[in-house]
């Protein structure tokens, strides 16, 4: 569904407001370095035209090509935007100087939708961290083990209906390990729930709605022509409410009556009951919220990407099945602890060959900043592009990046050191996300065990040729493929035995 960001009478108030400002005495003590290059600003509405309706990290590679620059700005409406398109200047800037990036930008509009929460306050990631660093995440391994081989029977039952699937995967182990809930295997609530928060999450994505650039449209009511945004807004709240609430109080109910199993909201209310915290309920609530929905959503694309990247090299699959037999004893899936240094550079190439957050999480700089002799404005946004050429694509990083190659991340049969590990994949600084180890230890348990007794390939017409599938990104905040068919077979009646087999797993 598109909007129309720059019409009627909106548009009238938003540039004369923006004329306004423009005119106004400002500061004349302001630096004299140049900003960082960019394309050029038109009056009043800056670089708005230069991205409305397109792909933004795409548009921003090019950019950095056009004027060879890792480092380029952008005026979106009034906000200084800053694109980091390297990972030296990520890291310098993000990381190295992490004190003065890490906060977070207004969104107005979801703001509207009352949906800051998701975009984490200190307290929020300080929570996140003591739960879900990598020495505690080790305590889930077990659902996601689980997770993996539920999946598995799935897609021997329905192999068909593998994207639906793949949604119930992730649900299967952060519903219980946030909620200590059990989740149904066919229209569950709470899957639904979060899949629609991500639906108006994405249409909120940065770009879309003017009230971003020009956050005093919020004002303007709903019956204006051209305020659209309004209405998704009114018509979303309802639905953020819902996503904190709806689960965190059946976990209550059920400690109240005994029947609680442990999990992240349990253990932090427990807590509380025994003295004062750092945190309030109000923040588990919120944490629980923001682990529950986006972890379902990411995870989910990314395996949907995994299923596309065997589509295209079908030879990374065979090869990693051959590691996979010549290391699993027969009649035995992968688990975590088994060396399989092929499948180990096959999930990292999941990763960069189409990374789900491809723009990055946005950080603010709070005060003006010089950095190779450009001047970055206080206040500004600042996004590593993870989908740049000079990220996660760089010729020169990653040769050929964007064939799937597994092999590049290898020497010799062992991990190449000097290849980069795609963490960009989950974004820079203090605001990476917090649940990367969660997430990287449940795709790497879920993409060996399908490797180990599946064959993925393209489907074939009932005219008997073969469909091929688009190897396109739908444009989201959170990348997804395209939804494409492929078939699913077990690799051999044995491998068939082997799933049914964990139907009686605890």
């Amino acid at each position: 569904m598109a909007y129309n960001l720059l019409s009627g009478p909106v548009l009238l108030l938003a540039l004369s407001a923006a004329l306004l400002y423009c005119v106004l005495p400002r500061d004349s003590r302001r630096s004299k370095l140049p900003l960082p290059p960019g394309p050029r600003k038109l009056p009043i509405i800056g670089n708005l035209m230069d991205i409305h309706g397109k792909r933004i990290w795409e548009a921003c590679m090019d950019w950095s090509r056009n004027y060879n620059s890792d480092i380029i700005h952008l005026n979106l409406g009034g906000t200084s935007f800053v694109v980091l398109s390297s990972l030296e200047t990520t890291e310098d800037l993000l990381e190295k100087r992490g004190s003065i990036y890490s906060d977070r930008p207004a969104f107005p509009m979801y703001d509207l939708m009352d949906w800051t929460f998701i975009l984490g306050l200190r307290s929020q990631r300080r929570l996140f961290n003591q739960h879900l660093n990598i020495n505690a995440s080790h305590s889930f391994k077990p659902q996601e083990r689980a997770a993996a081989h539920s999946l598995l029977r799935r897609l021997l039952q329905t192999p068909d209906d593998y994207l639906q699937h793949l949604h119930l995967l992730p649900a299967d182990t952060i519903i219980p390990a946030t909620y200590g809930l059990d989740i149904q295997p066919l229209d569950d609530p709470y899957v639904h729930l979060a899949e629609r928060t991500f639906h108006y999450i994405n249409l909120a994505v940065s770009g879309r709605f003017l009230v971003d650039f020009l956050p005093f449209l919020r004002y303007i009511p709903e019956w204006v022509p051209g305020t659209e945004f309004q209405k998704i807004a009114r018509e979303t709240r309802k639905l953020s409410r819902d996503l904190r609430n709806v689960p965190f109080e059946a976990t209550k109910r059920q400690m109240v009556s005994g029947t609680s199993r442990p999990s992240f909201t349990a253990n932090c209310l427990r807590d509380l009951e025994t003295g004062k915290r750092y945190y309030d309920e109000t923040t588990v609530k919120e944490v629980a919220a923001v682990m529950y929905a986006a972890g379902v959503d990411t995870t989910a694309n990314v395996l949907a990407t995994f299923f596309l990247a065997m589509l295209a090299n079908p030879r990374a699959q065979k090869k990693a099945q051959a590691e996979i037999d010549a290391t699993i004893s027969q009649g035995c899936l992968p688990d975590f602890d088994d060396a399989l240094p092929y499948v180990d550079a096959l999930v990292k190439e999941v990763l960069r060959w189409a990374p789900v957050l491809p723009f990055g999480i946005p950080h603010l700089v709070q005060v003006e900043d010089e950095y190779r002799g450009y001047r970055i404005p206080a206040n500004s946004t600042v996004v590593g592009n993870s989908w740049s050429v000079a990220i996660l694509h760089d010729e020169k990083v990653y040769p050929d990046p964007f064939t799937f190659k597994p092999e590049r991340f290898l020497l010799e049969a062992k991990p190449n050191p000097s290849v980069p590990d795609p963490q960009a994949a989950f974004g820079f600084g203090r605001r990476v996300c917090p649940g990367k180890h969660l997430a990287s230890s449940t795709l790497w348990i879920t993409i060996a065990s399908v490797l180990a007794v599946f064959e993925i390939t393209k489907k074939v017409g009932e005219d008997g040729a073969v469909i091929e599938p688009l190897y396109e990104w739908e444009h989201r905040i959170v990348s997804a493929p395209v939804p494409f068919e492929c078939d699913i077979r077990p690799r051999s009646e044995s491998a068939a035995r082997l799933v049914r087999s964990t139907s009686g797993e605890v």
